[in-house]
């Protein structure tokens, strides 16, 4: 359907729903410009504007990490808020990213109903790959009530014979 040349105007315009650009973006692996230009906090802040549940954002580092983890935290932040508001229940979340010794240490916290299962979805264990290819580690904590995501990325890849 083609519209008339008059057809045009901020009228008509679609502005598509956040978690549509959220998902849409997830899917072809792009990140926000934010994070390129601004970093972690900036990008992370921007993703808790959007959740649907109230996020607390910490970022503590000195230094950038390289883009690739840069990219690897943001995704993995992401996938956390995405899982807090499909299953948790929670009235709040934390977002702590800190130095560690040559590495960044990044825990997503919640106040649902835990009981966060990796073998029961896709996303936990698309997490668990993407982090195993940096050469980092994970670890999930949910027990009755809350859940913590825990991850460890190297503050390059290089450390661990990946370029990028």
């Amino acid at each position: 359907m083609t519209l008339p040349p008059t057809a045009v105007g901020p009228e008509f315009l679609v502005t598509p729903h956040p978690s549509d650009v959220r998902i849409g973006e997830l899917s072809r692996g792009i990140h926000p410009t934010v994070l390129s230009t601004g970093g972690l906090g900036p990008a992370l802040r921007g993703l808790a504007r959007r959740a649907p549940v109230p996020v607390t954002v910490n970022v503590g580092l000195s230094r950038r990490p390289s883009e690739r983890i840069e990219v690897a935290v943001y995704f993995i932040v992401a996938e956390a808020l995405t899982n807090v508001a499909k299953h948790a229940h929670a009235s709040n979340v934390l977002v702590d990213v800190q130095a560690i010794d040559r590495g960044v240490r990044v825990s997503v916290s919640d106040d649902g109903v835990g009981g966060a299962d990796p073998s029961c979805g896709s996303g936990l264990l698309g997490l668990r790959d993407r982090v195993d290819a940096l050469g980092g580690t994970i670890s999930l904590a949910s027990p009755s009530s809350g859940t913590t995501l825990l991850v460890e990325l190297p503050m390059t890849p290089e450390r661990v014979g990946i370029s990028g």
